[in-house]
Parts: C-alpha cells; structure tokens; sequence
C-alpha cells in the first residue's frame, strides 16, 4: 500500500488521480500512527516552504518522516516534497527543513521568468531508477521559483538560470522538482517505476 501524506496543501487530487491511473492501491493520511505503518510514501508538495513545515509540525509528522526515511521505506518528494528534504529555503528564512540533505534551496535570480513554469527537459547524471525507460532527456512539467542545488544524489538536473536538482535518488530516499503527476506519459512512468521499488 502506498501511503500520501495529506498536510494541508498538497496537490493530492492530482496525485490520486495518477497513482489510479496506474492501478496502484493507496491511502491518503495525516498522522504519525499512519504514517509509521507506511511501507511506502509519497509527500506531495505545493506553495510555501514555510507553510509546509509548520504544518508537518502541527501534525507531529516531521519526527515520523525523519525516521521512515532512515528505516528504509520507500520515500518520493514532490515540488516542495523534495525542497522539504534540504536544510532550509530562502523562501522562508526561519524554517528548518528536514535536514536529510544538505544545502539551502534558493530562489531564481538573473534574467529569467519567475515562477520556471513550463516543460523542461532533464540532464542524467547518472543511471536513475525513477528515470528507467525515459532515454537520456526526458521532458516533465515544471512549476516552482525556488530551486534545489546540485548535490552528490543528484540523479538529474534541470537548467533555468544555471543547473539545479530536477531528480534526487539516495537509497529508498527519491524527490523530483517537476510535476510527475503534469508531466503525462513520462510522469506516469516515473511512479510507475517508483512502485517498483
């Protein structure tokens, strides 16, 4: 059983609709008692990087993702869902993030259109399990204004004003910044292959 955190403002319509699409069982829940039965997780994430990490405080769930994680289970971050993973965000100096990877998300600067709304395609950095069957520049769908930095468990990168993490995969810990569940086919095929895992 896959299990969908439900924070308050994620985009679960759209990533109820997908994990159907594919014929996969699921549960959306908001506790830490759910959360710990989980034998896999998506965190779908929309808006604001504060906003979430208060409400995963509010619901006593950041404690219980930390330890998900470090036990192994299955884990994919959506949009803010992967920001989440890193120590903070400009987007709001004050949070703390989860902290499971290091570095600070940053917004975009130079001469590009913020919020980076669009089809983007994906540089492989490496062989990526999410990415299996995709060929080497898969096009996914993109909607964000901040971004993650390149970092030793960057599977993928995207380019928009200078390279960033568009695909992160460290053990049973794996995060997008694109939108699997917007991204039609290749989307389908990313959570397909997460399911797999």
């Amino acid at each position: 059983m896959t299990t969908i955190v439900d924070y308050g403002a994620g985009n679960l319509r759209s990533v109820r609709n997908t994990l159907e699409a594919v014929g996969a069982e699921y549960e959306v829940v908001n506790t830490p008692e759910a959360v710990k039965r989980a034998n896999r997780i998506i965190l779908p994430g929309v808006g604001h990087f504060g906003q979430m990490m208060r409400s995963l405080d509010e619901l006593g769930l950041r404690e219980t993702l930390g330890e998900r994680i470090e036990k192994g289970v299955p884990f994919l971050g959506i949009c803010v869902g992967l920001q989440c993973l890193f120590e903070g965000s400009e987007e709001s100096p004050g949070s703390v993030g989860l902290g499971v990877l290091p570095g600070v998300v940053r917004r975009f600067r130079g001469e590009v259109r913020v919020p980076h709304m669009g089809w983007n395609s994906l540089e492989l950095r490496r062989p990526s399990r999410l990415l299996e069957g995709l060929g080497n520049a898969p096009f996914t769908y993109f909607a964000h204004s901040y971004y993650a930095p390149v970092i030793s468990s960057t599977a993928a990168e995207c380019t928009y004003a200078g390279p960033y993490s568009a695909v992160i995969e460290q053990e049973n810990l794996y995060a997008v910044q694109f939108h699997p569940e917007k991204s039609g086919e290749a989307g389908l095929s990313v959570i397909r292959n997460f399911l797999q895992i």
